[in-house]
């Protein structure tokens, strides 16, 4: 038992130490004031929107909030990606077209068409694309019908001969913020992949929402953009409020198709490739699951695609040793979450025997370890709090109703949500060792984000949500509103 308790510990404190030394790291922010409607050319745009099974509601709402994001009307496509078979949602694109002008459709066509010929041609002639030339599916063109399949498609088919081009995508619930296009035309003269970070609009809708909306408080809103580090450190892209330059997707060959989700990898190997990274804390307003059970669907899928990243593929794409160790610590704060709960409660209860008990459990090192420990976490947990607090702010701008969310979220209820992450943590490892997940096993979208745009929400977190994505002449007012011809 000692020896069990002394592995959890010692755990315990590398997690500690990990989130603190990613807290340490030099943090490259584009900041919407400095660089926002500068002077000078800009860049075109094209904007991805892979949508599967979508409600038409949820695509108004993110269309609306597109549509109050100015930039100038030749250099802007919107370019809707659905599947050719998801016949409900084309039709419910093409009535929004009616609405929405600037909007185009390329549906995606199975892989035994021949457009996708210039996806493999390419492919051919770029050992980067390595998933292409090596491996249990050297050459495989039937690609699995997901998310990644139509952004390829649409990066070699619609993007491919605009090189000079910027490419970003966005989930379908997505709203963007009013600089959107503008601060990644200016930040790209800076860094090679923009990304904006997240907040959740729907946080006090349930409990389980309100937990999901801490996890990106904790991740995207605090530890993510630590991973710029000035270059130095192989980070993630978050899957959504991205920019690239075509050009450099092209020539390190794109999405790797074979992954349950696409984001770590494709971060990692732009940086393998010597891209730089630069993070906007404007953020994307977004939607959470509002179950748990649907929260188990999409992380088990990000847990699996976590796990495959960070194996074979760091060596396929030709990263050291010494940056694949460090590249595995991007993983260490979400696998450890089930851990830290335990080693905290058994570590304050350790200290507790030792100082009441005659017969004490620990002593010596162990204590000092224990009392290290909890002091850690102490100051992990408070940090954590007081990012909730101010993250919250521009969704829930009253201050008592940052208070009752903190008090959902407060530290205890954490550790049992944090013990919740065991199950998809562990369904995610399972679907990595049998190879699974690569068919798109979407998460469900309400619209509940839907008040923050086009009325209907009277709340105050719904009025204070709007004045954080702006209200700003909408695209037809402002002269940017279709796509480049």
């Amino acid at each position: 038992m000692l020896t069990i308790f002394a592995v959890v510990q010692v755990l315990f404190l590398f997690s500690l130490l990990v989130t603190l030394w990613f807290l340490a790291q030099k943090v490259n922010l584009i900041s919407p004031r400095s660089k926002a409607g500068g002077t000078g050319s800009k860049p075109p745009i094209i904007m991805f929107y892979p949508v599967l099974n979508e409600l038409e509601e949820t695509m108004r709402t993110t269309f609306t909030g597109m549509s109050r994001a100015p930039y100038p009307r030749n250099l802007l496509r919107v370019v809707a990606i659905p599947n050719h078979d998801d016949v409900a949602t084309i039709a419910s694109l093409r009535r929004l077209q009616k609405e929405f002008p600037f909007l185009e459709i390329q549906a995606v066509p199975p892989t035994s068409d021949h457009s996708w010929r210039a996806v493999f041609s390419s492919w051919d002639n770029n050992p980067k694309a390595y998933w292409w030339h090596a491996g249990k599916r050297t050459g495989e063109t039937a690609l699995p019908p997901k998310k990644t399949r139509q952004l390829i498609w649409a990066m070699y088919n619609v993007a491919g001969n605009h090189p000079d081009a910027l490419l970003s995508y966005i989930d379908a619930d997505s709203i963007v913020p009013v600089d959107y296009f503008e601060t990644a035309a200016q930040g790209i003269k800076d860094y090679d992949v923009i990304q904006f970070t997240n907040i959740t609009g729907n946080l006090t809708s349930s409990w389980a929402s309100a937990f999901f909306a801490m996890d990106h408080i904790a991740w995207d809103s605090t530890l993510y953009k630590h991973m710029t580090a000035d270059g130095h450190h192989p980070y993630y892209v978050l899957g959504k409020g991205l920019f690239f330059r075509v050009a450099d997707l092209l020539e390190v060959g794109g999405f790797h198709p074979w992954l349950t989700i696409e984001d770590p990898e494709i971060g990692m190997r732009m940086w393998t490739n010597g891209y730089r990274l630069g993070v906007v804390e404007s953020p994307l307003v977004e939607e959470v699951p509002a179950t748990f059970r649907q929260g188990i669907t999409q992380r088990k899928r990000w847990m699996a695609g976590f796990f495959q990243s960070l194996g074979g593929p760091l060596v396929q794409m030709g990263m050291p040793l010494s940056k694949r160790i460090r590249a595995r610590l991007n993983f260490v704060p979400c696998l450890s979450l089930a851990l830290n709960p335990i080693g905290l409660v058994i570590g304050v209860w350790a200290i507790v025997g030792a100082f009441t008990s005659a017969n004490p459990f620990i002593d010596g090192p162990l204590m000092v370890l224990s009392l290290t420990n909890i002091v850690l976490a102490v100051l992990v947990i408070s940090y954590g709090q007081f990012r909730a607090w101010k993250m919250t702010g521009p969704v829930l701008p009253e201050k008592r109703d940052r208070l009752r969310y903190l008090l959902r979220v407060n530290p205890l209820f954490l550790m049992v949500f944090w013990l919740w992450w065991s199950i998809p943590l562990a369904i995610g490892f399972s679907m990595f060792l049998r190879d699974t997940g690569l068919v798109w096993e979407r998460t469900e979208k309400t619209d509940a984000n839907h008040g923050l745009l086009r009325g209907g929400g009277s709340s105050p977190q719904e009025s204070a949500a709007l004045n954080a994505v702006g209200s700003v002449p909408s695209m037809s007012s402002a002269g940017v509103r279709g796509p480049a011809k």
